[in-house]
């Protein structure tokens, strides 16, 4: 387009005013069949200066044509702007302080969302105005962790591609991003076949020359990738056998790490350490959580917390119990500084306390007594944080019944594909 610009500006100064319009005329014709209405006032603006300036012998018209063609641009160009505004809002708000905690922050995020969007943007037809819709109603329901309707929007963000499978190329960065919601969606919804349906269209993606070619999304696909490829262990409970992708995924990381920003090095870490958690193997848990926990980023409160709690469980599965009631204490005084403390971390902070002096054949009703308070919870809007960050549920029945947690997901797992 830029290149098409200077060629039709490079005709007007040698006096070549039809010449000039003809290329004006096909650069708008690209312009609007690629999406990419912003680049078309400086067209115009030349347009109306050989028309205003020049006796072309253009259509009578030509001047009413222009302005209704400028007042629709400018239209299209505020939409646009004042939406993608609004998706870059919600987002930052999501990366600095995660999910919503309590009621305040959910009324909080409803009055910016009232602030912020105006009605008449339900009714934008154009691609651009529709994608960045969505993504805002996205990052709107994952902050008020309304899965469902958080699935809805990924999967219309999506689908606007596969209306318009010509903006894949122009879009590539949005169209995975789309695609690494989507599969979040189902994860966090537990629809099994969904996730396994996606990540497979996400891995042939991958492999296209548009996406193996240009470093920018080779590295996103590679990040969202591996990150399905770990929840989908989570998912299954197959923790031992997901160790195997943490080196490989090491070794790129250390290649990309110019390129990769500290919000996915922090998930990442996060997710080895909970796999290392389910696992088994705590102590190498512990060496995942200290390099969040000693991050100085200011991002992901949320995540800064949940790793400060799986952190405290990982000494309680080693036993060490002279750490434990210093280290609870610490916890509980920095979630409760953030704000980040809910029921089920009340009930595990207050067992945690209660089961330290207790011999061994005493704790297992602590435990009965723990899952008691915390499963009737399990569908609650502001405690689903606690279970999206850990299954605290699946570990505390693990004690109960004398499973390790792995088996008993694993066990969910397949009476949920039976029902299925």
């Amino acid at each position: 387009m830029n290149e098409q610009f200077d060629y039709a500006h490079i005709l007007y100064k040698k006096g070549l005013f039809i010449q000039s319009l003809r290329i004006i005329e096909r650069a708008k014709e690209i312009a609007k069949a690629n999406q990419k209405i912003n680049v078309l006032p400086q067209f115009i603006a030349l347009e109306k200066r050989i028309e205003n300036l020049h006796i072309t012998r253009s259509m009578l018209d030509k001047a009413e044509k222009l302005a209704i063609e400028t007042k629709e641009v400018i239209h299209h160009i505020e939409s646009v702007s004042r939406l993608s505004n609004l998706a870059l809002k919600l987002y930052s708000w999501y990366v600095e302080h995660g999910h919503a905690r309590n009621e305040e922050d959910e009324k909080d995020i409803r009055r910016f969302m009232k602030e912020n969007f105006a009605k008449d943007s339900l009714g934008e037809t154009g691609f651009y105005e529709r994608l960045y819709l969505y993504q805002s109603y996205t990052w709107y329901a994952f902050i008020r962790q309304d899965f469902l309707q958080y699935y809805r929007y990924t999967k219309k963000w999506v689908d606007l591609f596969a209306e318009q499978p010509l903006m894949i190329r122009v879009e590539t960065g949005h169209y995975i991003k789309g695609i690494h919601n989507l599969l979040n969606a189902h994860f966090d919804l537990r629809n099994f076949r969904g996730f396994e349906k996606v990540l497979k269209k996400f891995e042939k993606v991958a492999q296209t020359d548009r996406v193996k070619d240009h470093d920018s999304f080779r590295i996103q696909s590679f990040i969202y990738i591996s990150t399905a490829r770990i929840n989908q262990h989570f998912m299954k409970g197959t923790f031992k056998e997901g160790l195997s992708l943490i080196p490989p995924i090491e070794e790129k990381l250390e290649g990309f790490h110019l390129f990769v920003d500290r919000h996915r090095i922090l998930v990442l870490n996060y997710k080895f350490a909970m796999l290392c958690f389910g696992s088994g193997d705590y102590n190498r848990c512990i060496d995942y959580l200290q390099k969040i926990i000693n991050d100085k980023t200011n991002l992901r409160y949320d995540l800064q917390c949940y790793a400060r709690v799986v952190h405290l469980m990982a000494h309680y599965e080693l036993g060490n119990d002279m750490l434990m009631e210093s280290l609870s204490k610490s916890v509980y005084r920095f979630m409760a500084k953030m704000k980040n403390l809910t029921t089920v971390e009340e009930a595990m902070f207050k067992f945690l306390r209660k089961s330290i002096p207790l011999a061994p054949r005493e704790i297992k009703p602590e435990f009965q007594k723990l899952l008691d308070t915390i499963k009737h919870l399990e569908k609650n809007r502001f405690e689903t944080r606690a279970f999206a960050y850990l299954d605290i549920i699946s570990w505390v029945e693990g004690k109960v019944y004398n499973k390790p947690m792995s088996e008993i997901i694993h066990e969910k797992y397949l009476g949920s594909k039976r029902r299925k």
